[in-house]
């Protein structure tokens, strides 16, 4: 699958899961991926659930992350997919990081 491709239907499934504010960053080359999504979860809860329906719908494409991390821990979960990482923060960990001012626009 196309890098654009996967960063779209992961944006997708994160939105219909309520991922608040969910953002496709275009990395400039070179960089570690080609593509960061970032979400906002409401709770832990929330946030596990994110990662879980994303594995999900995304291993019924054939597609497994390398790693993750994050998740039990509720506060903020990446999920490499190499050439996509997915950030799912917790409101307060998002304004934190700041990812959008560190790695670009959003596209």
């Amino acid at each position: 699958m196309e890098p654009r491709q996967l960063a779209e239907i992961a944006k997708e499934v994160l939105e219909n899961k309520n991922g608040a504010d969910t953002t496709i960053i275009e990395l400039s080359q070179p960089a570690i991926a080609d593509y960061f999504i970032v979400t906002t979860a409401k709770n832990r809860n929330h946030l596990r659930a994110l990662a879980e329906e994303l594995e999900d719908k995304l291993y019924a494409e054939g597609v497994q992350p390398t790693r993750s991390e994050g998740v039990t821990e509720g506060r903020w979960a990446v999920l490499d997919y190499d050439s996509v990482i997915v950030h799912i923060f917790s409101g307060d960990e998002r304004d934190f990081y700041c990812l959008e001012k560190l790695w670009g626009e959003k596209k």
